[in-house]
């Protein structure tokens, strides 16, 4: 309450009603993945009235929509759809509801279809009746026989970047941050959990409640139901799963709380309430989604040792770079992406130490380096254009790393504590706020590099964000961890020791995952066996190691492994993991990808499907 306060005052020139819920509207900026018209009237509030329907695979209801007028000469509300069969459209005149014309637009490719509501007189709230599609972009519907325990199905939802409109018809564009509210009908038995305030108390009658008092973007309105459970971390953290995996999660995760502390001690108050996790099927497709006071994570990083626990990090960060603050179209995802993970090696420092953090970061900087050499110079840019491309396209290491780098090299030249101060003021200045990277560019040089220009200048931030590539001299991550391994893999390679000399339990998994990454193309029958037979990576329980190891094994065409490849790919939908794996089938054995695929296809979100296809119809 208290930063959204501060981030009204500083706002001169807006009055201060309202902002208690949310700061106010900057004007609307171009979006080329949205029909909606902001710039004429702004959706202010979204409640949901659902029924789910696993027989049928839809969510039936209805959404009603509180407009706040911009333009007083408007007459019409265009919103966001795909795939939706719209019933009726309503508006709301004194105490009763009259239906209003709409059309349907056909739908456009990569955008859905405009429905557009006439209206006059400008009233105050829109209703919605709406259905579902089944293969809707946004949702994936599991069968019982898809979830962990095998005896009760599973929805979720995905709504980043463009996917919401697939369950809700709004205006869907990141600038338009809204509250919301809803009422899901699932069938009794079942628990639903929303990114919004969630009661892990609720009785399974078949009606659950929410509300999401902080105005948030559209891609961020997300549900879940299922057979799930909660168990608390902390009296501010918990973890909501499936049975299977419950008292695994709550063990792994436990390090939340800490991390929470850490985050708010170095980066500003916590402006969410209550921060749980929701542990999904492994079709999930990422692996993890921001989703506001409930983040959606993978199950793929239940490890047994934390080791993957970074992308908990990450998550939470979120709370301050990308949900706090987030960005107003897709080619501004940096502000996201780049500043989180900036704040995510940090806060992995402060919970862990050094070594981790660096580790990650060297990590990191290795799959930028394949991002580079991989993208054409235009997708090199951190404020990219997207103009005719879905938004989805938007999602490379580009935005994560070259934009983390950014701010590393922020830090390097001005210092840690000038550096946390910035983002303290950034995150005040902007709460609860969609903005450009050119309101970042302009608070950047008015806050710190005026004046200091010596230090940094206008030129080197220009060249950061709209120029391909990397800046000449810019901070190169390192890690004497890895440099150990670096020495032990050159010397094995040389035949200067034994796989005996390689002892497991001295190196960490991000070690392993670096030495397996970083191994050459093509390995004899005999490293490969050797490897295997002591270190048993075909069964590694850590999916990171699991992943790297199975994608040599492809390459190599090492038939011990290749049952477990088929499995890994039958079990799991993480993007991160079927493209490498599909790609190298697809390069050795183009017939076992397809079959593999054929079989596991019904298993895996739309998004993965759509990822696993495109590799696959490639020449």
């Amino acid at each position: 309450m208290v930063r959204k306060l501060i981030a009204c005052l500083l706002l001169a020139g807006f009055a201060l009603s309202g902002c208690e819920r949310e700061a106010p509207h900057p004007p609307a900026v171009p979006d080329p993945h949205s029909h909606a018209n902001p710039e004429q009237v702004r959706v202010s509030h979204v409640h949901m009235d659902l029924d789910v329907d696993f027989d049928r695979q839809v969510l039936d209801g209805w959404a009603r929509l509180d407009l706040n007028w911009v333009d007083r000469r408007a007459s019409r509300l265009v919103l966001d759809t795909r795939d939706l069969e719209i019933h009726r459209v309503e508006f709301k005149s004194g105490e009763d509801w009259l239906e209003t014309e709409f059309t349907l637009a056909e739908a456009e490719q990569h955008l859905g279809s405009a429905l557009t509501i006439e209206l006059t007189g400008q009233p105050d709230t829109v209703r919605v009746h709406y259905t579902t599609s089944p293969d809707a972009s946004g949702l994936q519907w599991l069968t019982p026989e898809q979830t962990a325990g095998g005896e009760h199905p599973f929805l979720f939802s995905q709504g980043q970047p463009t996917h919401a409109r697939s369950y809700v018809p709004l205006q869907d564009a990141p600038q338009v941050r809204i509250t919301y509210s809803a009422v899901l009908r699932p069938p009794q038995g079942l628990f639903a959990v929303m990114s919004a305030e969630n009661d892990p108390h609720a009785e399974r009658d078949g009606r659950f409640l929410f509300n999401m008092p902080e105005a948030v973007p559209p891609y961020l309105i997300a549900l879940a139901v299922g057979d799930l459970y909660f168990e608390p971390i902390s009296d501010r953290v918990g973890v909501y799963a499936e049975p299977r995996y419950l008292e695994a999660a709550v063990e792994e995760f436990a390090v939340t709380q800490r991390m929470l502390e850490k985050a708010e001690a170095r980066f500003g108050d916590y402006d969410w309430g209550r921060y749980d996790l929701l542990v999904l099927p492994p079709s999930f497709p990422y692996g993890g989604m921001e989703n506001p006071r409930v983040s959606f994570v993978t199950p793929t990083i239940i490890a047994g040792d934390e080791s993957l626990v970074s992308l908990i990090s990450h998550e939470l960060v979120h709370s301050w770079a990308g949900n706090l603050v987030n960005n107003a179209a897709w080619r501004d995802l940096w502000l996201n992406e780049g500043v989180t993970v900036y704040m995510e090696y940090r806060n992995m420092e402060d919970v862990y130490d050094r070594e981790r953090a660096d580790m990650q970061s060297v990590i990191g900087y290795q799959g930028l380096l394949a991002a580079l050499d991989s993208l054409p110079p235009e997708r090199q840019i951190l404020a990219v254009d997207l103009s005719g491309r879905p938004a989805d396209d938007v999602f490379t290491l580009i935005p994560y790393q070259k934009g983390r780098l950014f701010i590393t090299e922020i830090e390097e030249r001005f210092g840690r504590e000038r550096t946390d101060d910035f983002l303290r003021r950034y995150f005040e200045r902007f709460a609860f706020q969609a903005i450009t990277t050119e309101h970042f560019r302009e608070f950047l040089l008015e806050n710190l590099i005026k004046g200091n220009e010596d230090i940094m200048s206008p030129e080197r931030v220009h060249e950061w964000i709209y120029e391909p590539g990397m800046p000449e001299g810019y901070p190169v991550p390192r890690s004497t961890a890895f440099e150990r391994v670096d020495e032990m893999s050159e010397r094995w390679l040389a035949d200067e020791i034994g796989i005996s000399d390689i002892r497991r339990d001295d190196w960490h998994a991000l070690q392993w995952v670096y030495f397996l990454n970083n191994l050459p193309d093509e390995l004899s029958r005999a490293r490969l066996d050797a490897l295997d037979e002591a270190f048993d990576l075909t069964h590694s329980a850590n999916y990171e190691v699991a992943a790297a190891w199975l994608e040599i094994a492809i390459r190599n065409r090492y038939e011990p492994a290749m049952e477990r490849v088929r499995e890994f790919l039958l079990e799991v939908g993480r993007m991160k993991f079927l493209r490498p794996l599909y790609a190298a089938l697809v390069e050795t054995d183009r017939e076992l990808a397809e079959a593999i695929y054929l079989e596991a296809r019904a298993g895996y979100h739309p998004l993965g499907r759509d990822t696993v296809e495109r590799l696959l119809d490639e020449d």
